[in-house]
């Protein structure tokens, strides 16, 4: 089994067990500007990018190629960082985690959740729990093309039902570095709350099979206080938080307790810098109401954040937003 930098980082100085906090593949969300962003200020143990498709990265015309990879930008401040891919064709997932290590990345992960109806119509996601031999394949084509780059897979309990039972062994078998389990079935989407006894049960899949990878629990984990606890309460080796950092780059950041203690000043400042590192990383590829969608996360709870959300929906650049932005602060 290839951990890679994850047997560094599962340990501390005196080789004890370590908790492991990383954040979320989040499709338009994670993006190369936000995790920009989530770096300076407040940055996890291991980053992750958004899925991208491999199918799409094989066979695209060059054009479309290009796009694909501006999500695959990254900046040195963010390693380690891993970057996802879904398919269902192991020889496209070969040749995408070669080029993956060709980019540098520090690890490869495999989408087999993501519940999007397109993605599944492809066999990939979550569609890919109904085909235990074609995931095998799948996990085996990674590795071939992953030279010495860890590979993981990020999936469910199960797809109508709980298949934890038997499909997790099924991933098991490859040895991959990590395995995260979202405590929910494909059905469930998020409608339900995450069963973390769930995450609990995929430990002790894993130690019965004395299997090395390394288990990951994910799903409605609050803050990092939450995300320790529940690390404590189901035996996992990490957990990945998602929807937290959602208009605060500070969730991982104990200095600022995580973000509560920022002050409205400073996160309409930090608004203005990933709307500006959004448009030059991405604004001729990606629509702008792409990122008005963090709009509504960085402004709440305060008297007149209704009145300025409606204002900064009404731009269209970066430009405008931060005049908005400066002319809302110059008249507190």
């Amino acid at each position: 089994m290839n951990l890679g930098f994850w047997e560094k980082i599962s340990r501390s100085a005196s080789g004890e067990k370590k908790p492991i906090i990383v954040l979320a593949p989040m499709a338009d969300v994670t993006d190369p500007a936000f995790r920009r962003v989530i770096a300076k200020y407040g940055k996890p143990d291991v980053m992750w990018t958004e899925f991208v498709s491999a199918d799409g990265l094989v066979r695209a015309p060059e054009v479309g190629k290009q796009k694909l990879l501006r999500d695959l930008i990254y900046t040195e401040g963010e390693r380690p960082i891993i970057a996802q891919f879904f398919t269902s064709n192991p020889d496209h997932m070969e040749q995408t985690a070669r080029l993956a290590q060709e980019l540098g990345f520090d690890g490869i992960d495999i989408n087999m959740g993501c519940p999007d109806k397109s993605i599944e119509k492809q066999g990939a996601g979550a569609a890919m729990i109904k085909n235990p031999k074609n995931a095998r394949e799948v996990i085996r084509g990674a590795m071939r093309g992953a030279g010495n780059l860890p590979v993981s897979v990020k999936t469910r309990t199960g797809f109508n039902t709980d298949e934890l039972d038997t499909w997790l062994p099924e991933l098991l078998a490859e040895n991959p570095a990590v395995v995260t389990i979202h405590a929910r079935t494909r059905k469930e989407m998020s409608k339900v709350p995450a069963r973390w006894s769930d995450v609990k049960r995929a430990v002790k899949i894993r130690d019965d099979l004395k299997s090395k990878t390394l288990i990951f629990g994910n799903g409605d984990l609050v803050d990092v206080p939450d995300a320790l606890e529940k690390i404590k309460e189901s035996g996992a080796d990490g957990v990945m938080l998602g929807r937290a950092i959602f208009g605060n780059p500070w969730c991982f950041d104990i200095h600022s307790n995580y973000g509560k203690d920022i002050s409205l000043q400073k996160r309409l400042e930090v608004l203005i810098e990933h709307t500006k590192a959004y448009e030059e990383l991405l604004g001729d590829i990606k629509s702008f109401a792409i990122m008005k969608k963090h709009f509504k996360s960085y402004i709440h709870h305060f008297p007149e954040a209704g009145e300025l959300r409606i204002k900064l929906m009404e731009t269209s650049t970066a430009e405008e937003v931060e005049k908005v932005i400066k002319e809302f602060l110059n008249s507190k």
